[in-house]
This record gives C-alpha cells, sequence and structure tokens, in this order.
C-alpha cells in the first residue's frame, strides 16, 4: 500500500471499497510482473496525494483478482477504469502521463 489514498482491492471487497465510495475511484488493474504497471505507481501515488482525498486510487491484482478483471473486460494491462457512483465513466489501457491522468480525474470531480 502506498498511501491513505490507494489501496489495494480483490474480488471479495470490490463492492464496498468501489462501488459504494463516496468518492470517485480509480481502479489501477495491474500485476506485479508489468513494468508499465510499475512505472505508472509513482504517477498515481502523487496524484493520489495531491488531491488529498478528494479521489481513491484502488489497485486490483489481476494475478490473483480475475473475477473483477472479467467483469470489466480487462484484456490489457494496465488498464485504469475511473468509477463515480459505482458508474464507470472512463476506461483507458496503458501508461498515461501524468497530466492526462490528472484531466481524467478531473473529469470525474
Amino acid at each position: 500500500m502506498a498511501g491513505e489514498h490507494v489501496f489495494n482491492v480483490s474480488d471479495n471487497d470490490f463492492q464496498a471499497q468501489v462501488l459504494e465510495s463516496d468518492v470517485p475511484v480509480l481502479v489501477d488493474f495491474w500485476a506485479t510482473w508489468c513494468a508499465p504497471c510499475k512505472a505508472l505507481a509513482p504517477d498515481l501515488d502523487f496524484l493520489a496525494a495531491e488531491y488529498g482525498g478528494k479521489f481513491k486510487v484502488a489497485k486490483v491484482d489481476i494475478t490473483v483478482n480475475q473475477n473483477v478483471a472479467k467483469r470489466y473486460n480487462v484484456r490489457s494491462i494496465p488498464t485504469l477504469v475511473m468509477m463515480k457512483n459505482g458508474e464507470v465513466i472512463a476506461q483507458v489501457t496503458g501508461k498515461l502521463p501524468r497530466h492526462q491522468l490528472a484531466e481524467m480525474i478531473n473529469k470525474a470531480m
């Protein structure tokens, strides 16, 4: 876990932690063996701290949490899904630059 607004989510607690969240959640579908996923992590940590609780980052390791990944049709990683009020409002695949991540977050606010 990287910080107070970045946390790991499993198939078992996705509903409570993401879908029922009172703030927007950027879901990062990733895996430990994925180099672009590792490169994306510092930007997600930075933005989560920068926005100070206005949104959260939920990290879903697809290696051990395949049900949630299947539900959101994750076929490549990293895949980022922005959710607000339990609904998908944006989904992208690949490592985005920090400013594009910020734009995605700002649209969810």
